[in-house]
């Protein structure tokens, strides 16, 4: 069954929310017909200058490291490597200050707006593409990483803290691609030592794509099911990206699907790092 991301509905709690976020009735609308949405602007230039100052910090520490939360998404990891698409998952935790109040205001508030009131603000990544040899990152659908014994009804919000273009990797999406189901995924270049993924090469159909190229501090918002991608960075600078999500309450599944791409992540560097920080 797919993704539910329903707004609330026209109740004043609702309409609220949508003010308060900035968003008219007709972007509500398109988000919820398309899967995505874009906004030139999120937060402010010195905010954007502020994150980015810890957001570099924080590659160039290796934070998270050990314990499997820095890693490269789109290579095998190994270490003395230079890694081709490096991300650090839950940023937050290394650097609490990065989500101050003008940011997580402007996410609670869109979150609220696009999933109901009750919706809330969960985790937190970034994706640091270098110059030159960053990767791509290949067509993909955000749920594809979660156990599917449960039914999402999640959002994604993607912030540049430089400009995006398509020379350096802005987002992509499928329009209305999050109606389906999750689609077969394997691990990118089907090689067992990578923890990202990638949709089967062939089973989605790209010519309908949408780039959405975006200022400094703009915004993409995608629903948890949207096919999305980014190019290689064939620019000068990274390209930074700060990815925050909202989800209103899971629930379980009624007939849980199998994703057996995830057993096979279960071995890659990066997961044998999480667990033997737990041990």
């Amino acid at each position: 069954m797919a993704s539910v991301n329903k707004s609330a509905g026209p109740d004043a709690a609702h309409a609220n929310s949508v003010a308060d976020a900035g968003l008219s009735a007709a972007d509500v609308a398109r988000y919820h017909e398309q899967g995505f949405l874009a906004l030139p602007s999120l937060i402010s230039a010195d905010e954007v200058a502020r994150m980015r100052v810890i957001y570099d910090r924080l590659f160039a520490d290796r934070a998270g490291r050990s314990n499997g939360d820095q890693f490269d998404l789109a290579g095998p990891d190994e270490e003395g490597s230079e890694a081709r698409l490096p991300q650090i998952l839950k940023p937050s935790r290394y650097a609490p200050e990065i989500l101050q109040a003008e940011t997580i205001a402007r996410v609670e508030a869109l979150v609220r707006a696009l999933l109901g009131p009750s919706a809330t603000v969960g985790g937190d990544h970034a994706i640091n593409k270098p110059p030159h040899v960053g990767a791509e990152t290949p067509w993909h659908q955000d749920e594809a990483y979660w156990d599917p014994a449960y039914t999402y009804c999640s959002l994604s919000i993607w912030i540049p803290l430089q400009e995006a273009t398509l020379e350096n990797g802005c987002m992509q999406f499928i329009p209305g691609s999050h109606r389906g189901e999750v689609l077969p995924h394997q691990q990118i270049g089907n090689d067992t030592r990578v923890h990202g993924l990638e949709v089967v090469p062939g089973v989605v159909d790209v010519s309908t794509a949408v780039a959405c190229p975006l200022p400094p501090g703009g915004a993409t918002i995608h629903d948890s099911r949207t096919v999305h991608y980014t190019a290689a960075n064939t620019s000068n600078d990274y390209r930074r990206a700060y990815i925050i999500g909202g989800s209103a309450a899971r629930t379980p599944a009624e007939n849980p699907a199998v994703y057996p791409w995830r057993e096979g992540q279960q071995t890659t560097p990066r997961a044998q790092r999480a667990r033997g920080s737990k041990e």
